[in-house]
């Protein structure tokens, strides 16, 4: 985002505090993205749809609570998404979805350092399932959503070097995981 385009969407959000009708903007600006982010999670139409709009509404509500910490606003949005989506699945005890693409999965296998073979891949989608929710929602952001450690640490309300040490740990991790499976 350049300085004009960061410096517009700001004044856009000292605008919809002051007044809501301005939100739409930042609606429209980035609905796709955050409807994508809760598809790959949900992968049901329907429900992204009543996740995604209570996404907006919430961050509607409490834009006033909102402040520019040098974050992308959209890691705001995408902080909010993945709190709704992972009540969703605390609330109906079901299990999370991360949608794989073979690029991402590659990156994944080049930074843990083992053989491109089918089963090296297995093991390594068997490791990612078995991590705890926010071990498995680092990775998923990082790799699969290609967001840079400091979108990640603005998410989790942690330091950038905070993010990279914790995606560094999961990956050794996987590493000690593949070498047992």
């Amino acid at each position: 985002m350049t300085e004009k385009e960061k410096h517009i969407e700001l004044e856009y959000i000292q605008k919809a505090k002051e007044n809501k009708q301005f939100f739409g903007f930042l609606y429209e600006k980035y609905f796709e993205q955050i409807f994508v982010f809760i598809f790959k999670k949900l992968q049901d139409e329907e429900l992204t749809g009543e996740v995604c709009s209570l996404t907006f509404l919430k961050a509607m509500s409490n834009l006033d609570k909102y402040e520019d910490r040098g974050f992308p606003f959209s890691s705001w949005l995408y902080r909010i998404a993945s709190n709704e989506v992972n009540q969703y699945f605390r609330k109906n005890k079901k299990n999370i979805t991360i949608e794989v693409n073979e690029n991402s999965l590659q990156e994944i296998v080049e930074e843990l350092d083992i053989e491109n073979k089918e089963e090296q891949l297995a093991l390594v989608l068997k490791a990612i399932e078995e991590l705890p929710l926010e071990k498995s929602q680092l990775i998923e952001l990082r790799y699969f959503e290609e967001l840079s450690f400091k979108e990640i640490a603005s998410i989790f309300a942690i330091t950038e070097a905070n993010a990279k040490m914790r995606i560094y740990r999961i990956i050794e991790t996987i590493k000690k995981s593949i070498k047992r499976g």
